[in-house]
């Protein structure tokens, strides 16, 4: 199975972290396999967020901390691990673009992911579906992004939907 880029966006700056937790359990048991994770926390009061790479989390990190400094440099502008981010954006967008994130992506994360909120990018595969719904049930995640097919985007917002 070909491996899924999500976000998951939190209505607090800890439901990330939190997430991160279960996560890990759900990885510890066999239930979903994570290539490479990173969280955003945005404190209230702060003019930027907290961005962190999650190295602990996936065996062998399938992205860089130099592609998650970017990233987080075009949608916050804020670099992880020392990526500098500035005059390059416009290469870096067209960069991004190829791997599915596009300006699309980065607008609409831009205006979810604000202050007092939190969102973890993961790329999963393998995850059994009902054994991580009901791990992360009243979490209050909200996919705000993902590569799956339209069908499999409706399948997973159902199984996390609040009202299931």
């Amino acid at each position: 199975m070909a491996a899924t880029l999500t976000v998951w966006k939190f209505p607090h700056e800890f439901g990330a972290d939190e997430a991160v937790g279960t996560l890990r359990q759900l990885t510890e048991q066999n239930l979903i396999k994570v290539h490479d994770a990173a969280t955003v926390s945005w404190p209230a009061e702060a003019k930027k967020p907290k961005t962190r790479q999650l190295n602990n989390l996936a065996a062998a990190g399938a992205l860089s901390g130099t592609f998650w400094g970017m990233l987080f440099g075009l949608l916050f502008f804020v670099p992880l691990l020392g990526a500098a981010v500035g005059a390059a954006t416009g290469a870096l967008s067209g960069m991004m673009a190829d791997v599915g994130i596009d300006d699309d992506f980065i607008k609409n994360v831009r205006q979810q992911v604000t202050p007092g909120t939190s969102a973890l990018f993961v790329m999963t595969s393998d995850g059994v579906r009902d054994r991580v719904r009901e791990a992360f049930a009243g979490s209050h995640a909200e996919l705000i992004h993902t590569n799956l097919s339209r069908e499999d985007e409706a399948a997973l917002r159902e199984a996390f939907s609040e009202e299931s």
